[in-house]
């Protein structure tokens, strides 16, 4: 988990001087002249334990503290920058409400019809999309994803709505490391990491939009089949289902399999005495056959 990193950096006026971080600390510009001010600011109120200080200002990433006319900067800038920096990283908060707001986060794990692939639900929403990487060149603006492929097992991550579902290599083991997955993917999201900058990132090409004003009445009953009584199904056991096609010659359906459902031993059984014959069933005579692509 990354952790603070405090440096220091003279500014245009010699009493003063900024302490920036590599980390976010507010959201807000806010100005203190005494200890009351920072009542609900533990990281300010620790500052001006420190008898030297006049005046903090916090910033987004940095605080400006101004000093009174005791000392030299060069006397304590070095160790101030370690207090700053250890006060953080040993958990201290910057703002005692955002703390309060905090739910805190749990992670259990589930095992998946894919042996390979361990599903990691959170008690939150952490996005609102599906989003899949297949390996670590996809992860630009994937935070989570891109730190996930830094153990070396880990071979694809896929997220949807509340869980995370981790492919691991043909040669490792869950059992070794589901509990370090776990953990670490707690400890991300309840430090207040991104975890997808959602607004940037462009969807993978086989992520398909299905423009319903252009596609059939038969392909539209296939898609609200599958919204509605597959999906949920393969969400809860750590995939994605997603329509692709439908011949009307052929009456051959093509759907694309993500997540766990990708690469399943068990997904071909399935996608045959489960979903084909539920769309056979619902649409008689409209359906040959169900064919997956892996996502």
């Amino acid at each position: 988990m990354e952790k603070h990193i405090i440096k220091y950096k003279e500014t245009s006026r010699e009493e003063e001087l900024e302490f920036y971080s590599n980390k976010l600390l507010s959201d807000k510009r806010i100005v203190f002249v005494k200890i009351e001010e920072a009542k609900d600011f533990p990281l300010i109120q620790q500052i001006f334990y420190l008898p030297f200080v006049k005046k903090a200002v916090l910033n987004k990433r940095s605080v400006y503290i101004e000093k009174l006319n005791i000392l030299n900067w060069e006397e304590v800038q070095n160790e101030l920058c370690k207090q700053i920096q250890d006060f953080l990283n040993d958990g201290g908060p910057v703002n005692s409400n955002d703390v309060k707001k905090l739910s805190p986060t749990t992670v259990y794990a589930e095992s998946t019809p894919n042996p390979n692939v361990m599903k990691f639900v959170v008690n939150k929403k952490i996005v609102d999309d599906v989003y899949e990487f297949k390996n670590n060149t996809e992860t630009e603006n994937a935070p989570i994803a891109l730190s996930l492929f830094s153990f070396p097992f880990v071979k694809e991550v896929f997220l949807d709505f509340n869980f995370i579902s981790i492919t691991q290599k043909s040669n490792s083991n869950w059992d070794e490391n589901v509990m370090d997955v776990r953990e670490f993917i707690r400890t991300f999201i309840q430090d207040g990491n991104t975890l997808i900058y959602e607004e940037l990132f462009k969807k993978n090409s086989k992520q398909i939009e299905v423009n319903l004003e252009n596609v059939d009445d038969v392909s539209k009953q296939i898609i609200e089949i599958i919204e509605q009584h597959v999906k949920p199904a393969v969400a809860s056991d750590g995939g994605n289902i997603l329509f692709q096609s439908y011949d009307k010659e052929t009456k051959n359906v093509n759907v694309i399999l993500q997540g766990a459902c990708s690469g399943c031993p068990s997904s071909t059984v399935t996608l045959k005495n489960g979903i084909e014959n539920m769309l056979k069933q619902m649409l008689p005579g409209m359906i040959s056959d169900v064919n997956a692509i892996n996502g």
